[in-house]
C-alpha cells in the first residue's frame, strides 16, 4: 500500500515548464548573452602606464651602467669606517720577472686588482711590509694605509708604513692595489676578490700569497722545505715558547751552514718570515753565528730597511 503520491514532472513524453516564484529577480544567461562592450581607456592613466615603463627602462640601463663602474672601482672594505686616511703610491720599474696578475688573481677587464689585508696594529704583520716593498720592485702599485673604526689610535710610524704620501696619478694607470688597514682582529686577514672570495687568514699564508706573484717555481721538495720553515717561524719561533726559539735557532743555525739562505741559494718567503719572526721576538741577539751572519744578509737588502726603521 502506497504512502504518498506524487506528482509526475512529466507528461506524454514532454517536459512540463515549472512555474518559477514571482518574488525573484531574473538573471540572464551567461552562456547566450553578448560579451559587454569594452570601456575606454582614460587616457590619463594611459600615459601614466607609459611614464611607468619609461622610468623603469632608465633605471634598468641606470642599474647596468654602476654594475659596470664598479668593475672598475671597489671599495677595498665595506664595511670599514675611516677615521684616518694616508693614501702613498710607490712607482717602480716593471721587470719581466714578475707572474701574470691575470692568471694569478683572475682577469677583470678595466678593473684595479686590489689586495685589501686587515691586520692588528698591536702585532703588525712585519713580513707583509717587507714583500709589499720587494712587490714595488716589480709592479706598479697604489698603496693605501686606512685605519678601522674598531681600533682608537696607531702610532704614526704605522701610519707611514708605506712611505710619505706622493703624488697620486689615475687608478688605472697601475697594475695592483695593495690596500692595508689597521683594525681589531686577531689575526692578519687578506682578500684580493672583494665580492667573491672568503679571507686568507694568517701571517705566514698571506705571505706565501704574496710571495707567489713574484712567478718564482719551485719543485715539491723545495716547496714542501719553504712552507716547513714558514710554520716553524710563524708557530715556534714567533709563537713558542724559549725551549722551542732555542731549538728552531739550532736547526737554523745548522741549515745555514751549508746554504746562504734558509732552503737554498736565493731569498725566499722562508727568510722573509724567519728573519720577521726573529726581530719581533728580539732573538737576534742571541742567535748563532751562522744566524747572525744570516740576518746581516737580510738586513742588507732594500726592502727590510722599511722594517728596520719600523722598529727604532
Amino acid at each position: 500500500m502506497p504512502m504518498y503520491k506524487v506528482k509526475p514532472l512529466h507528461g506524454g513524453g514532454a517536459l512540463r515548464a515549472e512555474q518559477l516564484p514571482s518574488c525573484m529577480y531574473r538573471l540572464p544567461c551567461l552562456h547566450r548573452a553578448a560579451p559587454p562592450p569594452q570601456e575606454e581607456v582614460d587616457p590619463s592613466l594611459q600615459a601614466l602606464e607609459s611614464r611607468q615603463e619609461e622610468i623603469l627602462k632608465r633605471l634598468y640601463e641606470l642599474k647596468s651602467a654602476v654594475d659596470g663602474l664598479s668593475k672598475m672601482i671597489q671599495t677595498p672594505d665595506a664595511d670599514f669606517d675611516v677615521t684616518n686616511v694616508i693614501q702613498t703610491d710607490e712607482c717602480s720599474t716593471l721587470t719581466t720577472n714578475g707572474a701574470d696578475l691575470d692568471l694569478m688573481l683572475g682577469k677583470d677587464y678595466g678593473a684595479l686588482k686590489d689586495i685589501v689585508i686587515n691586520a692588528n696594529p698591536s702585532l703588525p704583520p712585519l713580513s707583509l711590509l717587507v714583500l709589499h716593498s720587494l712587490l714595488c720592485e716589480h709592479y706598479k702599485i697604489l698603496s693605501a694605509v686606512h685605519t678601522h673604526s674598531s681600533v682608537n689610535s696607531v702610532p704614526e710610524s704605522l701610519l707611514k708604513c708605506f712611505g710619505e704620501p706622493t703624488k697620486k696619478q689615475p687608478r688605472h694607470e697601475y697594475q695592483l692595489g695593495f690596500t692595508l688597514i689597521w683594525k681589531d682582529v686577531p689575526k692578519p686577514q687578506m682578500k684580493f676578490s672583494i665580492q667573491t672570495m672568503c679571507p686568507i687568514e694568517g701571517e705566514g699564508n698571506i705571505a706565501r700569497f704574496l710571495f707567489s706573484l713574484f712567478g718564482q717555481k719551485y719543485n715539491a721538495v723545495t716547496s714542501t722545505l719553504i712552507d716547513s720553515w714558514v710554520d716553524t717561524a710563524i708557530f715556534q719561533l714567533k709563537e713558542g715558547s724559549s725551549k722551542e726559539r732555542g731549538a728552531v735557532l739550532r736547526s737554523m743555525n745548522a741549515a745555514l751552514g751549508k746554504t746562504p739562505w734558509l732552503v737554498g741559494n736565493e731569498l725566499t718567503v722562508a727568510d722573509i718570515v724567519a728573519w720577521c719572526a726573529l726581530q719581533q721576538t728580539g732573538s737576534t741577539n742571541a742567535a748563532p753565528a751562522n744566524v747572525q751572519k744570516w740576518i746581516k744578509s737580510c738586513e742588507n737588502l732594500a726592502p727590510f730597511s722599511s722594517v728596520i726603521k719600523l722598529l727604532k
